[in-house]
């Protein structure tokens, strides 16, 4: 990295809204959530320094992103300043975009594994704290914080994909697929890998609009696909007898707050986990994002 580019998205634009922000290139923050035992979301909010723009108002630590940086680098970045957080005990499971039209603000949420130790890191931080998410708009909130909380909120709550392995290869119908179903499978949870490794830009309609999920994955294999290995970000359930009642135990084994997207064609599985709270989608949905 060019040294000469840490620090160059300091300064101020001008959006189409004709509003002025912090961040040349774009600004982004992390709000980080963690549920605790009775499914109650808390969220680490930041009161902002008086001298600083908007000063006394809580919002989320944040500021400008430099120009080799995407939102999570930035978002991280600016939390480990701000906030003295750094990475550890947390997982990013979504960015949701707010385009003024000329300048974006990107908000990286992040699942904390803990209400993790959090102090102000330097002088734009007059206080941290970890506030349930009902408590939120009861404050002075940073006014282009306050704008996005309502489609934040719902957004809080961590994906889990579960994927109906046999059923979307299946549906792939590639020719031969039959004749190796373990290198079958195989082929397709590295691209599941891949994807989730990015994040899924396109969700069915039940979901928050976010412009990426980053989802905890998990792919239940039968039969000859049974010792497939786990790439990187998927978990891989080797059904030891019916591969439709291993992913109803998965649907059930997720925590209560978890959302939950079955992928599958199979009417009468999708009968059995959306009666158990699950959203459900085709193979189609998936397999277009490959």
């Amino acid at each position: 990295m060019d040294a000469m580019t840490v620090g160059d998205g300091d300064g101020w634009a001008r959006c189409d809204r004709g509003h002025r922000h912090w961040g040349v290139h774009g600004a982004s923050g992390l709000l980080a959530v963690h549920h605790d035992s009775a499914g109650t979301p808390h969220v680490l909010m930041q009161k902002r320094s008086l001298w600083s723009h908007h000063g006394g108002t809580w919002g989320l630590p944040g500021g400008a992103r430099d120009s080799h940086e995407d939102a999570v680098a930035g978002a991280l970045r600016e939390a480990r300043e701000e906030a003295s957080l750094h990475g550890d005990g947390l997982r990013v499971q979504g960015v949701y975009l707010d385009d003024h039209g000329g300048w974006t603000f990107e908000t990286v949420i992040a699942e904390a594994e803990g209400l993790l130790p959090a102090v102000p890191g330097n002088s734009e931080s007059a206080d941290l704290r970890w506030l349930p998410a009902e408590e939120v708009a009861s404050r002075d909130l940073h006014p282009g914080f306050a704008e996005t909380w309502p489609a934040l909120r719902p957004a809080l709550a961590p994906l889990v994909l579960v994927l109906d392995a046999a059923n979307i290869v299946g549906a792939r119908a590639e020719h031969g697929w039959w004749k190796d179903r373990a290198g079958a499978a195989a082929k397709l949870l590295a691209e599941v890998s891949a994807l989730a490794g990015h994040g899924l830009r396109t969700v069915p309609e039940q979901l928050p609009a976010l412009a990426r999920w980053f989802p905890r994955v998990v792919a239940v294999v039968e039969g000859a696909a049974r010792e497939a290995a786990a790439p990187p970000g998927v978990t891989v359930l080797a059904a030891p007898g019916s591969g439709d009642d291993a992913i109803v135990r998965a649907v059930r084994e997720t925590a209560p707050w978890e959302r939950v997207l079955v992928v599958t064609a199979d009417r009468a599985l999708r009968e059995r986990v959306t009666a158990l709270g699950a959203a459900v989608t085709g193979p189609r949905w998936l397999l277009s994002q490959l």
